[in-house]
Formats: structure tokens, C-alpha cells, sequence
């Protein structure tokens, strides 16, 4: 099970995050309490191990400026959160190495989701970054025809329910694992930790997770 771990602000938070075993951390660009600078982004990534994602989380940010933040940075990947057209989506996927674009669950947007030729899809809540738990039942049908990283108020104690039912490529956390704003509380994120790695889907559809088969590859891409 893939766990992203977003609204990274502290290096001591990074450090903790990725020692329970996050494959990926997030950090938010777009205006939030939980907003970083590049500066500060920079200074936790040189931190961090190679084989961790790092992901600059934007909304509606120019194109031109993300790909320029993530490579500038060095980050894995850009996740897009905004109101991006399919048009600037691909425009960033060609330029930088993985491209997350964050669809609310019920959006029409979620049905031509290839047309945004994006890596992963990260299905939120209809208010993203609510917190707000939404019916899982929309989101069974996409989680079985693409990869896709569930949102949308996940906590410790409902994450393996929620892998349980939706059999999701992966997971991803920020307010259920806050001590505050910005702020990690290390007993929730061990505890989301061991229970997201500890569910055992009821579903097992045929698709790419089952074989193996991540939708990338960072640790085997020699450009990163």
C-alpha cells in the first residue's frame, strides 16, 4: 500500500514521516495553513532519503512556474489541485517526472481522467482539504480501472476500512495525522502507518496493482 503523507512543513516531521515508512510526503505551494516556502522545501528534501517522493502540491499556480518549482527543487512530482485543464496538465506531466492530478469524487472530470495524462489520479472530498470523509461507494468504480490515491478525511481509524472497501493504489493524509495546523502528531501517524499497511481489501480487481506493477518507477529513473 503506497501512503503519502501531505502538508509537510518541518524536517523533523519529514524525518519522522518517512521512518514509519511514508513513500511519499507532500508539500503545499498553494495558499493554506499549511503552505511552505521553497526555501524551507529545499532544506527538508536535501534531508531526506532517495528513495522517498517528494511532491509540490500547486492550485492553479502558471504551468510554466510549477515545472520550474519542481525541477528547481528537485522534486518527484507535481500535484495539481486545482481547476488545471487536461491541456496544462499534460503540458506539466511532459516536464517533470510524475504528475498526480487531484480530482473531487463525483467530478465528471474523474471520467476523462486520461485525457489529463496524468500518472495518478488522487480522489479527494468535494471540498478538498476539508477533511471531510466522502462516500466511498464513488470511488470503487474508479479505483478499479486506474490507479488512484484515496483522500478526503482519512484518519487511523477509518484508513483500513477504507483501503478494505475501495482497494485504492495507495492512500494520502494531512489533517487525520495533525496534532495542528502544519504539525504532525507521531502517535497518529504511526498508528495510520500500521493500520493502512495492516488492511486486506475484500475486493482484488485485475488491475495494475495486483500484478505489481507501480504506475512509475522513481527508485529505477536514473534522470531523477
Amino acid at each position: 500500500m503506497f501512503i503519502k503523507i501531505c502538508g509537510i512543513t518541518t524536517v523533523e516531521d519529514a524525518l519522522l514521516a518517512t521512518a514509519l515508512g511514508a513513500d511519499a510526503l507532500g508539500f503545499v505551494f498553494a495558499s493554506s495553513h499549511r503552505q511552505v516556502s521553497e526555501r524551507v522545501v529545499r532544506d527538508i528534501v536535501g534531508q531526506l532519503p532517495a528513495d522517498v517522493m517528494t511532491v509540490g502540491v500547486f492550485r492553479n499556480m502558471g504551468k510554466a512556474r510549477v515545472v520550474e518549482t519542481v525541477n528547481r527543487i528537485g522534486l518527484r512530482a507535481a500535484q495539481l489541485h486545482g481547476n488545471e485543464s487536461p491541456t496544462t496538465t499534460r503540458w506539466v506531466a511532459a516536464r517533470v517526472p510524475v504528475t498526480i492530478r487531484a480530482l473531487s469524487a463525483g467530478s465528471s472530470d474523474v471520467e476523462r481522467f486520461e485525457e489529463f495524462g496524468a500518472d495518478l489520479l488522487l480522489l479527494d472530498a468535494p471540498k478538498p482539504g476539508s477533511g471531510e470523509v466522502f462516500d466511498w461507494s464513488m470511488a470503487a468504480e474508479p479505483s478499479a480501472v486506474r490507479p488512484v490515491l484515496l483522500a478526503g478525511g482519512l484518519s487511523p481509524d477509518n484508513v483500513r476500512e477504507a483501503i478494505e472497501r475501495v482497494d485504492p493504489y495507495g492512500v494520502d493524509v494531512s489533517t487525520g495525522v495533525e496534532a495542528e495546523f502544519g504539525k504532525k502528531d507521531p502517535r497518529l501517524l504511526r498508528a495510520f502507518m500500521s493500520n493502512a499497511r495492516s488492511a486486506r481489501p475484500h475486493r482484488r480487481a485485475s488491475h495494475e496493482q495486483d500484478s505489481g506493477h507501480r504506475p512509475f518507477d522513481w527508485e529505477r529513473d536514473d534522470s531523477l
